[in-house]
């Protein structure tokens, strides 16, 4: 993001990558702007991280939000495998308490509705008022709803908490990955975007270990207390928050120049010289300004941007028709293909634990590998372990085969994991660096917004698909989703391009200048 007064020896142990800006005859780019472009392209993934500690520490701090966002529907997806929690609030069928498919939807339905609603009104505040001060509202609002969700005792009133609730954290999947990529320079970008995925991992985890810890209660606690957990990430944001920086990408915009410089020096290390990095700030504004680009929703939809929306929305779409909304089912689906309730309980903890160590893996990956590649590659396995869930579903005696039913809930962890260090980390770097910088804001509250459209239908679909009163597909899910996985794969192969070790300001010329997907990687911005 900056030029460090006294140049970092090499790290030996990372490749450089090396810089394919050419200096020479600059039409787009200015002299300051250029020279911070190619400070950043031969910056090291070691030296950004010794120049730029603040600039790490404050995006994971804003991604925070992300874990709250994913604990929620993860929680009740096990609440639902609960004995406490069914009794409660279920029905008896054929001897035993369970939640019926129309409440499963109606409660799981909090989350994607309010990522619909909740990430385009974000848009607004965000572009009015800033990303901190728009974090800081979102984080008292969630606070307040957990009240209804603890406190409930009947699905009326938890579903009363599950939509207000889920309305607020929509907000959050937009505000994160915004603020990250706006505060890093690009060799970090990769791995702070991407850590948005790693929260949702982990807040998934987090609530499967509490709920395994007090899935065995008799009483209300069994679920009360997994709810009260919500209320330790407001503590620790409002303790933090006063002291944030606010994004120098949205001060310039806002024609803030010396708060835009001060932000910058506050995401650094005193060795480096921020100026350079405003310049290229300052001329990529300009750039996208002259290329109409807009600030509008309606200007996500433009030509010059409509290109980059659509690989957007469709890398975040993926991702729910992959699958990835089993996990909030794992335990129950577990449940369901005959193991016992507490290694149902214990399978879905490793399960969502290889999940943090695919997503830790990914980051090293991507020093080293394309995006469009991780991706690519990534999608194709998970629609090969789908297919094989299915078949494994379809021998003969399944119910009677213990060894079968361990070794397609064995795919499942694997899955969980390949979806982890590919397509689910890798989506937030594609959705950062391909939309442009004055509607990135409100690009990734589209993309997020027809995500959710998505993931309502698969909330509605896939308890009727898995329930035993219902169709009790068990794994033959599998089918349906590596199905889809096939059409996905097709249309990501012929539309994400490269965009590894480009900065912004190089990727609003590719774009603006139609480059084809599969020339993006040896493409040269600046002719000599």
């Amino acid at each position: 993001m900056g030029e460090a007064t006294t140049s970092p020896a090499p790290d030996r142990d990372v490749e450089t990558p090396k810089a394919d800006l050419k200096i020479g005859a600059v039409e787009e780019i200015g002299n300051d702007a250029l020279q911070a472009t190619v400070q950043e392209k031969t910056l090291t993934f070691p030296q950004a991280c010794r120049l730029y500690p603040t600039a790490i520490g404050w995006s994971l701090f804003f991604s925070l939000g992300v874990i709250m966002c994913a604990f929620d529907p993860q929680l009740l997806g096990n609440l639902y495998a609960t004995p406490a929690f069914q009794k409660d609030f279920g029905y008896k069928y054929q001897g035993e308490y369970i939640i019926s498919a129309p409440w499963q939807t109606g409660l799981s339905m909090g989350n994607p509705i309010g990522q619909v609603v909740g990430a385009l009104f974000a848009g607004y505040p965000m572009e009015w008022y800033g990303r901190k001060k728009t974090f800081a509202v979102c984080v008292a609002g969630t606070a307040a709803c957990v009240f209804i969700q603890f406190f409930a005792r009947s699905l009326q009133v938890l579903l009363v908490g599950e939509l207000l609730g889920g309305l607020i954290l929509g907000t959050y999947t937009v505000i994160a990955p915004a603020y990250s990529s706006e505060v890093c320079p690009t060799p970090l970008r990769h791995m702070l975007t991407g850590y948005v995925n790693f929260c949702f991992v982990t807040g998934q985890l987090i609530a499967n270990a509490i709920i395994n810890g007090t899935q065995k209660l008799d009483n209300h606690w069994a679920y009360s207390a997994p709810f009260a957990v919500q209320w330790l990430w407001p503590l620790v944001i409002f303790i933090g928050l006063p002291f944030a920086p606010e994004s120098p990408w949205w001060l310039v915009r806002k024609g803030r120049m010396e708060a835009a410089e001060d932000s910058l020096k506050r995401l650094a290390s005193s060795e480096v010289d921020v100026k350079p990095t405003l310049a290229m700030i300052i001329e990529t504004d300009r750039l996208e300004h002259e290329m109409q680009s807009g600030s509008k929703y309606s200007d996500c939809f433009n030509k010059f941007n409509l290109r980059r929306t659509e690989i957007c929305v469709g890398v975040y779409s993926i991702q729910v028709l992959s699958g990835i909304y089993l996990v909030g089912y794992n335990t129950y689906f577990f449940e369901l293909a005959g193991l016992p309730t507490n290694k149902a309980f214990d399978m879905g903890v490793g399960y969502l634990a290889v999940g943090v160590l695919g997503t830790i893996l990914s980051w090293f990956v991507m020093l080293y590998v394309g995006r469009r590649t991780l991706y690519n590659s990534g999608l194709a396995m998970l629609v090969v372990l789908m297919l094989v869930i299915g078949i494994l579903d379809c021998v003969p005696n399944y119910s009677s085969r213990p060894s079968v039913i361990w070794g397609q809930s064995s795919l499942m962890v694997l899955w969980n994991f390949f979806y982890d260090l590919s397509i689910g980390p890798v989506c937030f770097v594609i959705l950062c660096e391909c939309s442009a910088t004055k509607v990135r804001e409100k690009t990734i509250a589209v993309a997020t917004a027809v995500q959710a459209l998505l993931a309502i239908v698969m909330t509605v679909a896939i308890p009727y698909m898995i329930n035993p009163d219902e169709a009790n597909m068990r794994g033959k899910v599998g089918f349906f989703f590596g199905g889809l996985g096939v059409f996905c794969f097709l249309w990501s192969f012929f539309r994400v391009p490269e965009t590894m070790n480009r900065t912004y300001e190089e990727l609003d010329i590719m774009f603006e200048r139609n480059v084809p997907t599969r020339k993006f990687a040896k493409y040269e911005v600046v002719d000599a």
